[in-house]
């Protein structure tokens, strides 16, 4: 990590596009999901879509190239909207995590398959070394972003989930614990030494996690 950027400058094209993808197809799998269900506040405001510029906010941007944490704009659910609130906002909430691990298992298909047809084979070292570079990178945010969403903070998309199960009385100490359990958690995020013994450990869980999907598509291939 250079002085100015969470990664090395000369990876920032690449990390920003996977990053627009990203973060996009997780917006829209909400959005999507959301007004499947019935809910079609996201889609009057336009967030059905792939388009990053529907989805993205630029001070989240920002502080993801600065500070290897970000966030792009939520997506507006009404669940009074839904047959059945609780499991289709739980389907909604979970649609956004579960794109991006689809995402991470999609392209290392392609490549096992890929490998697997040969294409590979004449490629040049540089051509190789660049996929190897774009191929971590995806595959890292994208599980990074199915981990870091999970994990039950509000706002999170975790706490969204476990809040369906929690009694109104909780909900609503919470709610008003909401700044300060924000801030607690920007803390957990910026401060090296509490990322690494609290974040650091749940970001871990990418490598598992890739080992295991590399080991299904061995089998496939």
């Amino acid at each position: 990590m250079n002085h100015l950027f969470w990664f090395p400058i000369e990876h920032l094209p690449v990390i920003i596009l996977i990053m627009l993808i990203a973060f996009s197809v997780h917006e829209f799998a909400h959005a999507w999901t959301a007004w499947r269900f019935g809910d079609d506040t996201a889609y009057r405001e336009g967030r059905v879509t792939l388009n990053p510029l529907a989805h993205l906010d630029w001070i989240g941007m920002l502080f993801l190239v600065l500070a290897g944490f970000g966030w792009a704009k939520p997506v507006p659910v009404r669940r009074s909207r839904f047959k059945n609130p609780r499991l289709m906002s739980i389907l909604v909430t979970a649609a956004g995590p579960i794109s991006n691990l689809l995402l991470a298992f999609i392209f290392l298909f392609l490549i096992h398959l890929l490998s697997a047809l040969n294409v590979f084979d004449h490629a040049s070292i540089d051509f190789l070394t660049n996929l190897q570079t774009f191929l971590v990178y995806w595959m890292s945010i994208n599980l990074a972003l199915f981990i870091f969403n999970l994990i039950p903070i509000p706002p999170l998309d975790g706490y969204r989930i476990v809040e369906e199960f929690l009694p109104i009385k909780t909900r609503i100490k919470i709610q008003e614990m909401g700044q300060w359990i924000t801030f607690a958690f920007l803390m957990l995020i910026f401060i090296p030494p509490l990322r690494d013994s609290t974040i650091g450990p749940l970001m871990n869980l990418r490598v598992p996690i890739w080992n295991g999907m590399t080991r299904i598509l061995d089998l496939i291939f």
